[in-house]
């Protein structure tokens, strides 16, 4: 799925460098390095203000509890995320209410928002969630949001560098939440994430409670919690920041290709969102005014569990995101929610198969896969 050290061969010198760079000042929380790559990538994605934090889900949890829910909020996300998408949510005490996905693209549907809002009146905050390196339709769920005087805090842990109309994720609505995760396409050694937003009020509540609800030393204006980005973190994104746009670039190849070799081994049909005998694979929609970045390559498959044990068998690498909604999920059905009552994030989750994605596949490994795939389907 995934070959990091095919990455840092090609940056170690300059890797090495940043982090022998930090020890030599042993200024290990906060100081320079921190505040260069905040003020390096909120330039990067064009807002004003970039806090860096502990990890993507502090991210979502600081951005939503700076922006003053309640025990009463309604929060309106998807089921089909990652888990954070909605303990954040829940963590900050306000109620998760979920809305089904677009089949096309398994982000948000605007369609479901609009309703979801039109029955639930507390909703105050909407959190988009960017999925596989494609922006959610935000001019859509801005509309919305606007109609109704609801915030959109998004979720972008998957989507760096990635864009909607010219504008990059993060500063698509009130805030924007990233993850570095060493999977991202902008990656640390280790967790990490950061808050971006044009509020600088917003951002300096966020700062504050990634620091105990302080701002200053032993004074707490409020309960927040320990979430900070260490400098060795921040030093090595800003080496890998400068090469993300190179690497985005790759993955968009890579995805194009893959494209092409589906199409030509014969396993997909054009624009079709259902899987069947004749097209085992079907694609997923790159929105028209989206800059994918193919954080994941992302299929949906006939018979999605016998191909990956299939595909594993040749030493070939897959995942599935997600196998479970997450208004099905244990720990969360106590929402209320029930199996076929979010169709297509539960038809989703049957379905879906990442394929090998990073900047450095080769051709004849991608070649390898759709090939095995092929194999497959025709026994």
């Amino acid at each position: 799925m995934l070959d990091l050290k095919r990455q840092y061969a090609g940056i170690k010198d300059e890797i090495e460098e940043a982090v022998a760079r930090v020890l030599a000042s042993q200024h290990f929380i906060g100081g320079p390095e921190v505040a260069a790559f905040e003020r390096e990538s909120a330039a990067y994605v064009g807002v004003r203000a970039c806090v860096g934090c502990a990890s993507g889900t502090d991210a979502l949890w600081l951005a939503l509890q700076a922006c003053g829910l309640g025990p009463d909020s309604g929060v309106l996300t998807t089921p089909f995320s990652f888990f954070a998408s909605v303990s954040t949510i829940v963590r900050c005490g306000a109620v998760p209410v979920l809305a089904d996905i677009d089949p096309a693209t398994l982000n948000l549907d605007p369609e479901k928002v609009e309703a979801a809002l039109k029955r639930h009146r507390k909703i105050a905050a909407i959190v988009p969630v960017h999925l596989y390196g494609q922006c959610a339709d935000m001019d859509r769920l801005n509309g919305i949001a606007q109609e109704h005087g609801v915030a959109i805090v998004e979720d972008a842990a998957q989507t760096f560098g990635a864009a909607w109309n010219g504008k990059k994720a993060g500063g698509l609505g009130r805030a924007g939440c990233f993850s570095f995760y060493p999977t991202k396409n902008l990656s640390a050694g280790g967790d990490a994430g950061c808050v971006t937003t044009d509020d600088e009020a917003l951002a300096s509540q966020v700062r504050r409670l990634g620091n105990h609800g302080s701002d200053r030393r032993y004074y707490h204006r409020e309960i927040g919690w320990n979430s900070r980005l260490d400098a060795m973190q921040a030093a090595i994104l800003r080496v890998k920041l400068k090469h993300l746009d190179d690497w985005n670039q790759r993955r968009r190849v890579l995805a194009c290709r893959y494209h092409g070799l589906l199409g030509a081994a014969g396993l997909v049909q054009p624009q079709a969102q259902s899987v069947t005998r004749q097209a085992p694979i079907a694609l997923l929609t790159s929105l028209p005014g989206a800059h994918h970045i193919y954080h994941q390559f992302v299929v949906r498959a006939l018979n999605r569990d016998a191909l990956r044990t299939f595909l594993s068998e040749r030493g070939i690498g897959t995942e599935v995101y997600y196998p479970l909604p997450l208004h099905l999920q244990e720990c969360f059905l106590y929402l209320g929610y029930r199996a076929g009552d979010l169709p297509e994030s539960e038809r989703a989750a049957r379905e879906v198969l990442a394929l090998p994605m990073f900047a450095e596949l080769r051709e004849e490994e991608q070649q390898r896969v759709v090939a095995a795939i092929a194999e497959f389907y025709s026994r």
